[in-house]
C-alpha cells in the first residue's frame, strides 16, 4: 500500500513521512521542489514533483496510491486551495480509500468534496504550532535576547509538530477514524510570558519579554513587511484567541497511545537555533 504525503518537505509533512517509514509503509512524497527533499526525507522515499495549486501536475503522484495525507493550502504564502474538488476527483479515480486532511474544516471545498465520496476521511485541526516560536522569536532572541509581542497573558495550548504528524500517521494506518474531526493540542496551556521563561531555561539565555501595545505590534509587523491582511489576522488571532486554542484535549494520547509532548521538550530540541 503506497501512501501519498503532500507538503512532504514542510514542517509537519516531513514528520508524517518519517512516522510512516518507521511504521514500515511505502511512502510517496509530493513536493513542489524535489531538490529540497535531500537531507530532509529518508533516502529510500519516492519523491515526486507536483503542486496542489495545479491539479494538472498531480495525476502521476496519485497513481497507485491507496491512502493520502492532504493539506488545505498551497504555496509559501499558505493560500487556501482553490481546486479541492479536482484533487479529490483525482484521488478517487486513483483508488485512494483513506485520507487525512491537515487544517481540515467542514466548510472547505476539499472537505466538502470528500464528504460526497466513499473515501474514509479524517480532518485534523491542530491549534498553534510550537514551531511558530522558531519562526517568530529566533531572530530577535539570537540578535538581542528579547521577545517583543503583544498580549503577554494570552493562553495557547500549542502543539508539537511531531505530535500532529503522529496523529496523521495513526489515522492513515489505523482503523476507526473515518468521519472524525480531531482537534490537536499540546498537554498544557501556556501564556506568552510562560513560553519565554520555558525557552530561557531550555537555552540557558537571559531572555527579556517586552510586551507591545496593539499599536506597537501593528507597527512592528508592518516594519517586517507584513501586509495589512496579515497584521489584522495576527491582532485577532493573538488578541482574541478562541477557546479551542487554549483548551487542552487528549487527542494525541487517545489516537497514538502516548502523551503529547510539552513545550519544554520542543524548546530543548531547538535550543541551538536561538543561541547567538
Amino acid at each position: 500500500m503506497t501512501i501519498l504525503v503532500t507538503g512532504a518537505t514542510g514542517t509537519v509533512g516531513r514528520r508524517v513521512v518519517d512516522e510512516l517509514v518507521r511504521a514500515g509503509r511505502q511512502v510517496r512524497a509530493l513536493t513542489r521542489d524535489p531538490s529540497r527533499a535531500s537531507g530532509l526525507l529518508p533516502a529510500d522515499v519516492e519523491v515526486v514533483a507536483g503542486d496542489l495549486a495545479d491539479p494538472g501536475s498531480l495525476p502521476a503522484a496519485f497513481d497507485g496510491v491507496t491512502a493520502a495525507h492532504l493539506i488545505t493550502f498551497a504555496g509559501d504564502d499558505y493560500a487556501p486551495l482553490k481546486h479541492g474538488a479536482e484533487i479529490v476527483e483525482l484521488a478517487v479515480k486513483a483508488g485512494v480509500r483513506k485520507v487525512s486532511v491537515l487544517g481540515g474544516r467542514a466548510d472547505g471545498p476539499l472537505e466538502r468534496a470528500l464528504e460526497a465520496t466513499e473515501v474514509e476521511w479524517t480532518l485534523l485541526n491542530p491549534v498553534e504550532f510550537m514551531s511558530n516560536t522558531l519562526r517568530w522569536w529566533a531572530g530577535s532572541v539570537k540578535a538581542h535576547g528579547v521577545v517583543r509581542e503583544p498580549f503577554g497573558d494570552r493562553l495557547s495550548a500549542l502543539v508539537h509538530e511531531a505530535d500532529i504528524a503522529a496523529v496523521a500517521a495513526a489515522v492513515l494506518t489505523g482503523e476507526g477514524h473515518g468521519g472524525r474531526t480531531y482537534t490537536i493540542t499540546g498537554p498544557e496551556a501556556l501564556t506568552t510570558r510562560q513560553k519565554v521563561r520555558v525557552l530561557a531555561e531550555a537555552t540557558g539565555l537571559d531572555i527579556t519579554f517586552t510586551e507591545l501595545t496593539e499599536q506597537e505590534a501593528r507597527a512592528e509587523w508592518r516594519s517586517h513587511g507584513m501586509g495589512e491582511e496579515t497584521v489584522e489576522f495576527l491582532v485577532q488571532a493573538l488578541g482574541n484567541t478562541p477557546e479551542v486554542g487554549y483548551t487542552v484535549v487528549p487527542t494525541v494520547e487517545q489516537v497514538t497511545g502516548r502523551p503529547a509532548r510539552p513545550f519544554a521538550q520542543w524548546a530543548a530540541e531547538h535550543a541551538a537555533a536561538f543561541r547567538p
